[in-house]
């Protein structure tokens, strides 16, 4: 069963459940306050549950956090993505619409966001927040990897709980991937490999991890060697190299990219 069917069970409890998060969060610790200063922004809308439009013109996306995509391209909306944006938006709200903002190492992505952390009246940052109650799911992508751990604490504290969008392991194993996008996928390493590509974690199945040759000075070496025959977690956003045209015979057809070593864990 893949990622968005075991979703889609959670789906219709999502909407009601929500207020029951937001009242156990508001008793949560507080991930990853504000640094001493942090320049306020107004906020138009809420786009979704990680992006906003300012009043100055600019989308800014969150940093640290994906949240289920709305519905687009004739697409439904993914489980708990209203809930998401719907709490983001109460948490916009809550600092009069105004927030604090952080940029990125790196400020642009390939659409022309701002990248950034944002921050409540409160100097809550609220990615952390979204994290905590289960609204999207932790990432870290390099160099924008300041928050990593204080966002991993804030996802771990709402899977634990079972909170959201882990009510049900949104986990799937190799042989469910069905399609390209974000998705924490479990499997068995067969096989790792260094070349001028990069270093390739080779799964069982039919998925292969790659840390660009830029990355992979990030990465632990003896760490990654130790992975070989052990069960691993991976999150990221999968390809589907059979419809790009870049599957040679004997390739793994779903290709993971690993932008940070916290989107790769060893589960045994």
């Amino acid at each position: 069963m893949g990622f968005c069917q075991l979703l889609k069970k959670a789906s219709l409890a999502g909407a009601f459940f929500v207020p029951g998060i937001w009242q156990q969060a508001a008793q949560a610790e507080v991930f990853c306050p504000a640094p001493a200063s942090v320049v306020r922004v107004e906020v138009q809308r809420v786009v979704d549950g990680d992006t906003v439009r300012l009043k100055d013109g600019r989308s800014v996306r969150m940093i640290g956090v994906n949240a289920p995509e709305t519905a687009k391209k004739g697409r439904g909306d993914e489980p708990y993505a209203v809930a998401a944006r719907q709490r983001l938006q109460a948490l916009v709200a809550a600092s009069d619409g105004r927030v604090g903002l952080v940029p990125g190492r790196e400020r642009k992505d390939r659409y022309g966001r701002t990248l950034a952390h944002l921050y409540g009246a409160d100097g809550e940052n609220l990615e952390a927040r979204l994290l905590a109650e289960g609204l999207g799911f932790q990432v870290g992508v390099a160099p924008n990897v300041d928050l990593v751990a204080c966002q991993q604490a804030a996802e771990n504290s709402a899977r634990q709980a079972g909170l959201g969008l882990w009510r049900q392991s949104p986990v799937q194993s190799v042989s469910d991937l069905r399609q390209s996008g974000f998705a924490l996928v479990s499997g068995r390493v067969s096989k790792i490999e260094r070349n001028r590509g990069g270093i390739w974690i080779q799964l069982q199945g039919s998925l292969v991890l790659r840390v660009a040759p830029d990355l992979a000075r990030q990465f632990d070496s003896g760490l990654l060697n130790g992975l070989q025959g052990k069960t691993i977690e991976a999150r990221g956003w999968v390809q589907d190299r059979s419809r790009q045209g870049r599957l040679k015979n004997g390739q793994a057809r779903w290709l993971l990219p690993l932008t940070d070593p916290g989107m790769l864990k060893s589960t045994d």
